[in-house]
């Protein structure tokens, strides 16, 4: 009997920080600057654990916008819908269609008994 290699994904397998791919590390740092600065501002006033909540909570925030997938439950119609699809693109797309002057919207219809 011959020993043989069974080829398997190393992807990913280097990374020092395995739990961050590089978006989500890229919006942990951008959303962890903005918690910085509140930090700051409520350290400056005397609030020094107040800021150190607000901070790691804002940096919780872009890491979970920048991770994970909105759950499909058919419950509530906006994530059976959205189900699937990564948090910070809803987002994108929610900030984009407030901000356009122009709206075009999708009705879908039902079908009739």
């Amino acid at each position: 009997m011959g020993t043989y290699q069974i080829p398997r994904n190393v992807k990913g397998e280097s990374r020092i920080l395995y739990v961050f791919s590089m978006k989500a590390l890229i919006y942990t740092a951008i959303t962890g600057m903005i918690g910085l600065f509140l930090y700051a501002m409520l350290n400056a006033i005397g609030l020094f654990w107040v800021g150190v909540v607000v901070g790691v909570l804002c940096a919780g925030a872009g890491f979970v916008a920048g991770t994970f997938k909105v759950p499909p439950v058919a419950a509530w119609s906006f994530t059976s819908k959205t189900g699937g699809e990564n948090i910070d693109d809803i987002v994108k797309r929610a900030v984009l269609f407030k901000a356009k002057k122009s709206k075009i919207y999708v009705y879908t219809k039902e079908e009739e008994e």
